[in-house]
């Protein structure tokens, strides 16, 4: 009788052990989800991917023209664009647009010669987010102010101004402005949800949608 009772104990602390190992284990699964979401959420905080400053957008549209530029060329068209600056300027005055200024040269390849022309554009339009490619674009342009720089044209300048417009306006129909990465956690995060895009002053919002 003696040894039974001295090893009944240890039969009950293993129990007790195998039951905590499991209530650990259930635990486990039951906060595994919960870490993945606060994961994603402070990723998604840490990187800011609900909003996209000035500064972001225009180092996105320098690499996006130069790529831009490059394809029109090589499908043999005569205009190539170079931009040299670009300010953007979001909600001016509270309203839900977004101001471009762009500098650069656009260069008529005509005669097996480079023609290249100064052209200053200011712009306006409305930024538009496509979610089905989670890409902002510029739509419903409207000049604001230009100017042309050439020593090969004189006097009326209104053709070359209405010729880069065009030539701005087609690039940026089929030219995003900015689009979301799905490589890390806040594009994949944005993918999952429905959003909307809000102009403020400085930066463009996303919100979640209310349709």
């Amino acid at each position: 009788m003696t040894r039974i009772y001295a090893i009944a104990p240890r039969v009950g602390i293993l129990q007790d052990g195998r039951q905590r190992t499991l209530e650990i284990i259930h635990m486990k699964k039951l906060f595994l989800p919960i870490l993945v979401l606060m994961s994603l959420l402070s990723g998604c905080a840490a990187l800011s991917p609900f909003s996209i400053s000035e500064a972001t957008l225009e180092s996105y549209m320098q690499e996006q023209v130069s790529r831009y530029d490059r394809l029109q060329l090589e499908s043999g068209s005569p205009l190539s664009l170079a931009l040299d600056k670009v300010d953007v300027t979001l909600g001016p005055e509270g309203r839900d647009v977004a101001v471009l200024e762009l500098n650069g040269k656009v260069a008529v390849n005509a005669l097996m010669a480079k023609l290249p022309v100064g052209v200053f554009l200011k712009v306006e339009g409305a930024p538009y987010y496509n979610s089905q490619e989670k890409a902002v674009y510029i739509r419903r342009l409207r000049l604001l102010d230009s100017r042309i720089d050439s020593p090969y044209f004189n006097g009326d300048f209104k053709p070359v101004t209405d010729n880069a417009m065009r030539f701005l306006a087609q690039m940026l129909e089929t030219m995003p402005v900015y689009r979301l990465d799905d490589a890390n956690l806040a594009g994949q995060f944005m993918s999952l949800t429905n959003m909307d895009l809000k102009v403020a002053p400085g930066k463009l919002v996303f919100v979640p949608s209310d349709k």
